[in-house]
């Protein structure tokens, strides 16, 4: 029924449905029934922000590249898991969009983000502009680290989003060090500071209002991306239980994952396959209009999405996670100490309260293009041929 052929740079995908089978689909955090809900998954896909290649943009850089055919499509994976965070910040996970209907203005805010020119938070101009200074030249293939560490530094100019990025590196996530970065927004200093209000219930030491709440807030939005290598050539299968229920968690962004030429964003798995956005398609540029408004259709995957055998999954990979609020990120830690005890299942990250003694100081690790660590780290997760050691856990 939902068997499309498309044919786009005379490439012929063969997209098939889902196949009729009684293990559940997940679709970041969202469980389904092929039989009972197919139309639900379709509609949970098509909602995902879709970012392809492009073609007759603005020249990066005002003389650089016109097209990121051939060498962005790590980039825009990078722009789908944190269009995905972006989306579940100003709609929320259960927002859908639905061909033709008016959307909201929080929603063309969120795409005009990622739109394809010089001045957008997270436009392919800015990653590929601001990687320069990771020692990545225009038009250079990125890693999944490497666009992790970009989109960290971009999201600090993007204080409509106000939030928290965390790039856990060294296989570990440290709880103390997330808390500080989320709790660094600073109560309010004095009633100056705040409107007077119709209200005398006070949050944070000012009138309770939405819009001085959000501002004021206790807890940044956490974006958690956490740089993995499951594997020298091929994923180890003891990781691939673990990695599934990534995608079960509430808090899941999904996954990018890939090597030069095969970059996806993996947004779920049912059985044995992943299910992924592909960004391989070369679609042109999109003007905004002068209303604001913008033609959004080709930001939509409306076919059914790509799949693949776990097996498949190159082992270089980012897992990204949204905790809106400090109760998503207590409840996300137990679900991964929880994971831990699964059996058959290898943890893919250690989770610690505080810093190991052993680790370098986190702002050494800040990949600046001098530093030492910063090389080793990106050797370990970027290059494809390199010799690795892998420490048994």
């Amino acid at each position: 029924l939902f068997l499309a052929t498309l044919t786009y740079d005379t490439l012929r995908f063969e997209y098939e449905d889902f196949p009729e089978t009684k293990e559940p689909v997940w679709i970041l955090g969202r469980k389904y029934s092929v039989f009972t809900e197919k139309e639900e998954i379709l509609l949970d896909v098509t909602s995902r922000l879709w970012f392809t290649y492009r073609k007759n943009f603005p020249a990066i850089g005002g003389t650089g590249p016109t097209s990121d055919t051939g060498w962005g499509c790590m980039l825009r994976c990078g722009q789908m898991i944190f269009a995905q965070a972006l989306v579940c910040r100003h709609l929320g996970r259960d927002w859908r969009w639905v061909k033709g209907k008016r959307q909201m203005d929080n929603y063309f805010n969120v795409l005009n983000a990622f739109i394809d020119k010089k001045d957008s938070y997270y436009s392919i101009h800015q990653i590929a502009q601001m990687g320069v200074g990771e020692g990545k030249s225009i038009g250079q293939w990125y890693g999944p680290n490497t666009v992790a560490q970009v989109l960290k530094k971009l999201a600090t100019f993007d204080t409509w989003s106000s939030l928290a990025v965390h790039i856990a590196m060294d296989n570990t996530v440290v709880m103390e060090e997330i808390r500080r970065l989320c709790q660094s927004n600073l109560p309010c200093a004095g009633a100056a500071a705040c409107p007077a209000l119709e209200s005398d219930v006070l949050y944070n030491g000012c009138p309770e209002d939405v819009g001085v709440r959000d501002r004021l807030a206790l807890w940044k939005p956490l974006v958690l991306l956490i740089p993995l290598r499951l594997g020298l050539t091929e994923i180890n299968e003891a990781y691939i239980e673990t990695l599934k229920h990534c995608f079960m968690m509430p808090q899941s962004l999904g996954v990018i994952g890939g090597k030069p030429n095969s970059a996806h964003y993996f947004i779920g798995y049912v059985g044995e396959e992943l299910i992924y956005l592909d960004p391989h398609t070369t679609q042109p540029a999109v003007e905004p209009s002068d209303s604001g408004c913008l033609p959004d259709e080709s930001f939509h995957c409306q076919h059914p999405p790509c799949r693949m055998s776990i097996a498949e999954l190159d082992p270089s990979i980012a897992v990204g996670f949204f905790c809106n609020t400090e109760a998503d990120f207590n409840d996300w830690c137990q679900q991964i100490k929880k994971l831990s005890l699964v059996r058959g299942a290898l943890p893919m990250f250690e989770l610690v309260e505080r810093q190991p003694s052993h680790f370098s100081n986190p702002d050494v690790l800040n990949l600046t293009p001098d530093s030492s660590d910063a090389d080793r780290l990106e050797r370990f997760f970027d290059s494809e041929d390199e010799d690795f050691e892998i420490l048994s856990l």
